[in-house]
């Protein structure tokens, strides 16, 4: 019986590390996935309501929500709720040197966001679509570099970019030295 309790136990010290290393990536994947999920409905939006929505990351906070743009008031308005990331998730690209392939020259967050009056909001990023759907800068221009990064501090990045196409697009690298990344 003793031999039997100490096996089991023995067994329990090696799998209870490798839970929570499980567990940690089951948080970082969703919340990924609930971030690229966002972005998708706040494009989706734009071209429904024939308007332009964001998907506005406030960066410190470590939440985001969807905004859309009231003609009649000329002010961005929250839609739905606001979402928070894992308590050990944050938004960032940690070490990570270079971006996804064909989105970004430079890695970097996505552009920051502006009031209604057009100053910049800071600690903000965000992804603005136009009344098609499709990624733009403030001055409505076409843009393709848009991504949003998130990180549980590790070494797992989630990269959520935007094609100028408006194709919504989830990487993963888990090698900051030597970034490989992945198209989930």
């Amino acid at each position: 019986m003793l031999t039997v309790a100490a096996i089991v136990a023995l067994l329990g010290a090696f799998a209870a590390p490798m839970m929570g290393n499980m567990l940690g990536n089951y948080r970082l994947s969703g919340d990924a996935r609930g971030l690229a999920n966002a972005t998708a409905v706040a494009k989706m939006r734009a071209a429904s309501d024939f308007t332009q929505t964001r998907i506005h990351v406030a960066l410190g906070a470590k939440n985001y929500y969807i905004e859309v743009w009231q003609k009649s008031t000329n002010t961005w308005v929250v839609e739905g709720s606001t979402t928070s990331l894992a308590t050990q998730d944050s938004f960032g690209f940690g070490a990570v040197g270079t971006a996804p392939p064909n989105t970004q020259g430079t890695i970097g967050q996505a552009a920051t966001c502006l009031d209604n009056a057009g100053a910049a909001i800071g600690g903000s990023a965000c992804i603005l679509f136009n009344s098609r759907g499709l990624p733009v800068d403030t001055a409505g221009a076409p843009l393709g570099t848009g991504v949003i990064y998130v990180t549980d501090n590790s070494t797992a990045v989630f990269g959520i970019s935007v094609a100028a196409t408006g194709m919504v697009r989830t990487w993963r690298t888990t090698d900051a030295a030597n970034p490989s990344w992945s198209l989930q």
